[in-house]
């Protein structure tokens, strides 16, 4: 298994967290995430590169006087007393504010909404204690936790702790790059296929096992009974929509590729535009659906699409969902074999190749490593007026409103030079001027004459995995 205790990648916000860090003077962070992203593994490894005294709790769903007992056993064990007893969470958190007056001492509390729900006035309490100590105080407090809602609502201005946060972290899935090198024995095309099912989820990453292929990890881990994964996604889901009707239509519309408002309220069966509104909006906060404007015509909500962004729960809802029957009573291999193997590698896969190349061009204007850099980068919408038809184009960027256009195909043979002026000339057709055009190729570039390349952007599959 590819599993290893090194740290992998994080590397913008490592940064962030070692400044943090390196403050002399008390400070408070706020970091957050869908579950699995990598939160407590990124603290964890940044304060093991600290010499500081460190307290890590995970917070536990249980009463006030559990959880000040259980802490308060860290906290005795970690200043070296003996065991410690507190009469509430008020007066042990005071105590620990009071052991940072004369080092440097940081303190934790990982999955804070649960905390948070049983104490009455937490957040105001936390508020008072880092007012109180602003001034004489080394203590580097971390509140952690993977309610998203919950989490944002304490940097809102109706909340106690308004202004109190140094940093605030809302950690993302890893891009595709990060992601593949939890996967480096893999061929650069098994990169894009492992990426497109397992995503940018180091959780899920790491159970991608480098003696297996692509298909037997996918069987392993997520189509077959009883797999690692088998109830991940549902599990996941439940745990953040309980009281949420329609989840999964949704979900299984948005995988069938309806993705304007009006189709996913007609294909999913969902009873009124404004429950599904309700639905989208919750989902989009969980980080596992975006919405997506395309970039000549933001405002335009007819023309937005939805679109499920994480890669696992798009996977499983696409080929293992709607087949969970057949899945409990069919050989693995028989059942990857008739139900997804072909639409994968045709479609699926594709599609995803289009989302890595999408995050490469961003990775490279970030780094200002791009010839052709660009304000914007998204889907762009046109309509064809003579030929009554209208359209995407799915990765275009804009600079100073000059567009280049970028075509991703995921094919076995190389794009030739017709190829690629017969997608030109579709671009051109619907009336989109382009300043150049780009494109990705799995299986790179031949006959194309050098002059024709001058105003032409080429990165074949090697390219991306530098």
């Amino acid at each position: 298994m590819n599993n290893t205790d090194s740290f992998i990648g994080r590397e913008d916000y490592k940064k962030q967290m070692d400044i943090f860090f390196s403050y002399e003077q008390q400070n408070v962070a706020l970091v957050y995430g869908r579950r699995r992203v990598g939160k407590t593994q990124l603290i964890k490894h940044c304060i093991s590169l600290t010499n500081m005294l460190s307290i890590y709790y995970e917070c536990k769903e249980t009463s006030e006087e559990n959880n000040v007992k259980s802490l308060s056993e860290i906290v005795s064990e970690a200043f070296g007393f003996p065991p410690l007893s507190f009469d509430s969470m008020e007066q042990l958190l005071d105590f620990v504010f009071k052991q940072a007056l004369q080092k440097d001492v940081i303190l934790v509390l990982d999955e804070y909404p649960y905390l948070n729900k049983i104490i009455a006035g937490l957040d105001s309490i936390i508020q008072s204690l880092i007012d109180k100590y602003k001034d004489c105080s080394r203590l580097h407090l971390i509140l952690c936790g993977s309610y998203v809602d919950t989490m944002k609502s304490l940097v809102e201005k109706q909340n106690p702790l308004y202004g109190r946060f140094d940093l605030v972290i809302d950690l993302k899935p890893m891009n595709y790059y990060e992601s593949s090198l939890f996967y480096k024995g893999f061929s650069d095309e098994d990169k894009v296929r492992l990426y497109a099912v397992f995503g940018g989820i180091p959780y899920y990453n790491r159970l991608v096992d480098a003696k297996k292929s692509v298909k037997d990890n996918i069987i392993s881990l997520i189509a077959s009974p009883s797999s690692r994964l088998e109830t991940e996604v549902t599990m996941y889901l439940k745990s953040e929509i309980q009281k949420m009707n329609n989840a999964y239509e949704v979900f299984e519309t948005l995988a069938r590729s309806y993705v304007r408002f009006a189709d996913i309220l007609s294909q999913s069966k969902v009873s009124s535009s404004p429950t599904l509104a309700d639905v989208l909006e919750k989902l989009i906060k969980m980080n596992v659906v975006k919405k997506v404007n395309p970039i000549n015509d933001e405002n335009n909500k007819k023309k937005a699409g939805y679109y499920v962004c994480d890669q696992l729960t798009l996977f499983y809802f696409k080929y293992i969902y709607r087949n969970l029957s057949r899945l409990t009573v069919m050989d693995s291999d028989v059942f990857y074999n008739r139900f997804i193997a072909e639409d994968f590698e045709k479609n699926y896969v594709p599609r995803a190749f289009e989302e890595v190349c999408r995050q490469f061009l961003i990775m490279k204007n970030r780094r200002a490593e791009l010839n052709d850099g660009f304000e914007k980068i998204g889907k762009y919408y046109y309509d064809d007026v003579k030929n009554h038809t209208n359209g995407e184009f799915d990765i275009v960027t804009e600079n100073n409103s000059e567009y280049i256009f970028y075509e991703a195909k995921f094919r076995s043979e190389p794009l030739t030079q017709s190829l690629i002026y017969k997608e030109i000339e579709q671009v051109n057709k619907s009336g989109l001027v382009c300043k150049k055009y780009g494109f990705f190729s799995r299986s790179g570039f031949e006959d194309i004459d050098e002059n024709y390349k001058q105003n032409l952007i080429l990165y074949d599959l090697k390219d991306l995995f530098v």
